[in-house]
């Protein structure tokens, strides 16, 4: 059996809350270690999107190869099961030649499933969009108090202000008659890589002010012409996403555009706020200060040279 059987393959997961800089360290790591970023983000898998979701720009991509990123029309379904798949069979191929990968995101959800498994859960997509439109017209409120009345033990746990999260976990209780938590008892799956998991974050006073600036900055880069061609695609969910949804509004006349890039910033950092929560929760990762971020390629750099030794 060769040197090169005995390692196993390392994938180098970088995280953190939106506008920390996750692109730039995860194409560095990248770089210096000669491989391939998986985009591991739940609105960058949509074409004609990417000045909104912040996609890898065509030079980046030059720098490094990136994997699922623009490959779904914004009307396609895609979840976080199918994005694991996804991924787990590229690299079963990938890792016969290459021994790292880097898996870059803030979609929590997307790198659980990739590192740990998702339970088989099971999905009623009338379901779900009767279920989206009573919250359009009854309020998140409402879906809210009913999933807590269903499963008291999942709502104590979630981000009941995340539509998309009590829509879903409404939809798993109602069409199998079961608590969303009893589907969540497994452990995680084995993978036949380890995994390395980095965090970049920063005071939240330092994230908001990048998040404002950058706001602004996507608009000078044409986000609202973009969101405009994408009117044809508004009721679908990958445009239920935060500032597609207020330039939208301001396109049908609610309010000026000022009006919608300030809302968009808000909007924008409650997410990220919401994005620290969930990572917070994981044990696993290795946290950096965004300002430190040499610091994190260099650990990254020694962790993937320890891995290398044959076991």
């Amino acid at each position: 059996m060769s040197e090169k059987s005995n390692i196993r393959p390392l994938l180098i997961c970088v995280v953190g809350p939106t506008a920390i800089g996750k692109t730039r360290l995860g194409i560095e790591i990248a770089k210096a270690l000669e491989t391939e970023v998986i985009s591991a983000d739940s609105r960058q898998i949509y074409k004609n999107m990417a000045v909104g979701t912040a996609a890898p720009t065509p030079a980046e991509q030059a720098e490094v190869k990136h994997h699922f990123v623009e490959f779904l029309n914004p009307d396609e379904l895609y979840s976080a099961g199918d994005f694991a798949d996804g991924v787990l069979e590229f690299l079963e191929g990938y890792f016969t030649t290459n021994p790292v990968a880097v898996m870059v995101g803030g979609s929590g959800l997307y790198v659980r499933a990739v590192c740990e498994g998702l339970d088989n859960l099971p999905a009623d997509l009338e379901l779900r969009a009767e279920l989206n439109k009573r919250c359009e017209e009854e309020g998140l409120e409402v879906l809210a108090a009913e999933l807590r009345d269903l499963d008291p033990e999942h709502f104590k746990k979630m981000d009941s202000k995340n539509p998309q999260r009590v829509v879903r976990a409404l939809e798993v209780c109602r069409c199998s008659g079961q608590p969303f938590s009893s589907f969540h008892s497994s452990g995680p799956a084995e993978r036949p890589f380890d995994i390395l998991k980095i965090g970049l974050k920063a005071d939240r006073d330092i994230v908001n002010d990048r998040i404002a600036r950058r706001a602004q900055l996507m608009i000078k880069a044409g986000w609202l012409e973009e969101t405009r061609a994408l009117l044809p695609y508004r009721d679908q969910n990958a445009l239920n996403t935060v500032g597609y949804k207020e330039l939208i509004e301001h396109l049908d006349g609610k309010f000026t555009l000022e009006e919608a890039i300030e809302r968009i910033a808000i909007t924008t950092r409650q997410f990220a706020k919401r994005q620290m929560t969930w990572f917070n929760k994981d044990k696993d990762i290795h946290w950096f200060d965004m300002s430190d971020a040499d610091k994190a390629l260099k650990f990254a750099f020694d962790e993937r040279a320890k891995s290398s030794l044959t076991l």
